[in-house]
């Protein structure tokens, strides 16, 4: 699975880790994640990610 990064304060969503502050199980997918979800950081929505590259 591939990881986020946020474009506006660079938080890497790791999907091995989830986001466990937010009731997101590890081994959850980005695409896989509430569309409201937001930034742990800063609060910008999912569409402020993109894919980082391996």
């Amino acid at each position: 699975m591939k990881k986020y990064e946020c474009t506006v304060c660079a938080y890497v969503y790791d999907p091995d880790v989830g986001d466990p502050d937010n009731a997101i199980a590890p081994g959850t997918a980005f695409e896989e994640l509430p569309d409201d979800w937001t930034c742990p950081d800063c609060g910008v929505g999912k569409d402020m990610f993109e894919p980082l590259d391996d």
